[in-house]
């Protein structure tokens, strides 16, 4: 293990404040760096992006990507998560913490806006950040691309009509060009960059192939960091100039990251699922889109509503706190091999 991964927490960290800090002092800088975006997808975020997840979409042997049919049981537990128990669970969380505990200490006018806001939050599973999160808990990388792949098929159709049910609003606006760009962006082009060259390093045997992996992933690490400065450079000012706001944003939303992981995780357990799919299905489960949940925001409420900032509180709370995921569930790994072992025994004693 190498300097960056014994010590990421420390490298996180550091750079939260560096980018909150940069982002104060020099917003001009950040604000023209935010500004170049196409469909409210930034582009030096998404070349970032490209550089963490390339090195996952190598490993991928497409020859081999019909073995992910015996990981169905996975695959059934994020589908299951991620449309029938995340939107609704954070629409009840929403609800409790900002609606009801922390409600006296928010702007009044506001409270339904950031409760709306976590719901398009939640309604939208994340696309690219996945990749990351399974690449650093060694996942199944067939599975995650497959389940990433439904997951946008998916989208397609439930996001709109799941978020006008939550929102209680009749037609909902999706930003299709955001939708659409970010799959491109994230799935298909990298897929089919990756995949080529693949190739073209295989011709000069697995040595070659190896190294060049070796090379990247530092490299991917050092994105992943300089990533969190951007992202919270983008929001300095505002990071400054209303914490307790941010802050009690981010309570539903980390309790929803951890409740969506965990229950993931356990069903996984309970079906038997290998640990490698487990793993990941356990991020994807609990990671959102939030690309497109900013755009939707910005859309249907203003880009100075509530809506926009819970969304906003999402991207920030999004990478550290699924580091911590990746981190509990490699910590976990002989605790869930030793359950998950004698799981499908038990599901046939039972029949």
């Amino acid at each position: 293990m190498g300097i960056f991964e014994r010590y990421l927490t420390l490298w996180v960290a550091l750079c939260i404040v560096v980018g909150v800090a940069l982002g104060h002092v020099m917003p001009g800088f950040f604000g023209t760096v935010a500004a170049a975006e196409v469909a409210k997808v930034n582009l030096p975020v998404a070349v970032l992006i490209w550089l963490m997840i390339v090195p996952m979409l190598l490993k991928i042997d497409f020859g081999s990507l019909g073995e992910v049919r015996k990981h169905w049981r996975g695959v059934g537990v994020t589908l299951f998560i991620n449309w029938a128990v995340k939107p609704f669970s954070m629409a009840l969380l929403g609800s409790f913490f900002i609606g009801h505990l922390f409600a006296p200490l928010l702007p009044a006018g506001q409270i339904s806006s950031y409760i709306a806001g976590l719901i398009l939050l939640a309604a939208a599973p994340c696309t690219a950040m996945v990749f990351v999160w399974s690449n650093l808990c060694e996942g199944e990388p067939h599975y995650t691309l497959s389940q990433v792949a439904l997951n946008d098929v998916i989208m397609v159709f439930l996001f709109a009509p799941l978020v006008g049910l939550l929102l209680g609003v009749a037609s909902i606006s999706v930003p299709w060009g955001t939708l659409l760009l970010s799959v491109l962006l994230y799935i298909v082009v990298p897929v089919i960059v990756a995949q080529l060259w693949r190739k073209v390093l295989l011709r000069s045997g697995t040595a070659g192939f190896d190294r060049v992996m070796r090379t990247l992933q530092p490299l991917s690490l050092v994105a992943l960091l300089a990533t969190l400065v951007l992202l919270f450079g983008f929001q300095g000012e505002q990071i400054v100039s209303q914490p307790l706001v941010i802050a009690i944003l981010a309570v539903p939303i980390l309790v929803q990251v951890y409740l969506n992981a965990g229950l993931a995780y356990w069903l996984s357990r309970r079906l038997g699922v290998a640990w490698c799919v487990a793993a990941p299905a356990a991020l994807i489960g609990a990671s959102n889109f939030f690309e497109l949940a900013v755009a939707a925001a910005i859309s249907l409420f203003g880009l100075d509503s509530g809506a926009a900032l819970a969304t906003v509180v999402g991207v920030l709370v999004e990478v550290p706190v699924m580091l911590s995921v990746v981190r509990i569930v490699k910590a976990t790994r002989g605790w869930y091999e030793a359950g998950a072992a004698s799981a499908p025994a038990a599901l046939e004693a039972r029949q």
